[in-house]
């Protein structure tokens, strides 16, 4: 630890580092930053080498649950609490969107990936998602440098009613595919424990795998055909995508609740109550 940033007296939900420049990693440390999304509905931009704040700002009137950086790093993208989503330029301090579509349930994933204008038949340099924890997912078609902002696609998977047995719900996770475009896959209660491999070009699920219980995190490796899960009984699974035997995992004291690959696609880190694990993947 070479410093430590500025204490709030709010408690921080999620944050995200500022990617670097198109081709360059790691970023130089100097221009080296994080957001940070806060319980009183702030964001907050940090510079890591200053170890200082940069610059604060109050688009939610909620609590925030997920934040991200578009691909160029030139937008902030927010979630709160109450289901909205705040789309914020650290240029200006200004919030230039706020889309109500999730709202009423916690958003719980927001992700960007590039993509070209012709891709999908809309206009838009950037492709995301926002996912709510009531099974939603929607996807979206940016062109920041226009305003423009264009709902692709809006997903709703179904569930029991009801559930008996679970104190709380398994969150609903998206992520874009690295390795298959125009592909997401989503995890979360449902009919089946499985994670569904979703066509935005054909608008339907191309195929299913079975899961040995609904997963509490999700990752998918950026170099190569695997992804990293997580659940509630300690248990971490690398799975070869779109076929292949799993490989467990154990060591974690309590619900693998993050994974995460790191850029290279060597390594993954996961997380628990009181335990973080870096894994060296050796033959991924």
């Amino acid at each position: 630890v070479t410093g430590s940033l500025p204490i709030s007296l709010q408690s921080c939900q999620c944050l995200a580092w500022k990617p670097g420049p198109v081709g360059v990693w790691p970023c130089p440390s100097e221009s080296q930053h994080v957001v940070a999304g806060y319980s009183d509905g702030t964001v907050r931009v940090f510079s890591v080498s200053r170890t200082e704040m940069e610059l604060k700002m109050h688009p939610h009137a909620a609590a925030l649950t997920a934040i991200t950086y578009s691909t160029d790093g030139e937008m902030i993208l927010s979630g709160g609490k109450d289901g909205t989503v705040a789309i914020s330029s650290p240029r200006t301090g200004m919030t230039i969107h706020v889309l109500a579509d999730h709202k009423g349930s916690p958003i719980t994933v927001l992700q960007c990936t590039r993509k070209q204008y012709h891709d999908f038949g809309v206009e838009g340099g950037e492709l995301w998602l926002a996912t709510s924890s009531d099974r939603r997912v929607s996807v979206w078609a940016s062109d920041w440098l226009q305003d423009k902002c264009e709902l692709l696609d809006w997903l709703s998977f179904p569930a029991p009613a009801g559930p008996e047995g679970l104190d709380s719900l398994p969150p609903s996770l998206a992520a874009f595919c690295p390795w298959e475009h125009g592909v997401l896959v989503y995890v979360g209660f449902g009919l089946q424990k499985e994670a569904l491999f979703y066509s935005l070009r054909k608008k339907q699920v191309l195929r299913k795998i079975s899961l040995p219980a609904f997963a509490t995190s999700l990752s998918l490796s950026p170099a190569g055909p695997f992804m990293a899960i997580g659940f509630g009984d300690r248990l971490l699974r690398l799975q070869p995508c779109p076929a292949g035997a799993p490989q467990d995992y154990a060591g974690h004291d309590d619900t693998v609740h993050f994974c995460s690959f790191a850029p290279s696609g060597r390594r993954l880190l996961s997380a628990s109550h009181s335990a973080v694990l870096v894994w060296e993947l050796t033959g991924a």
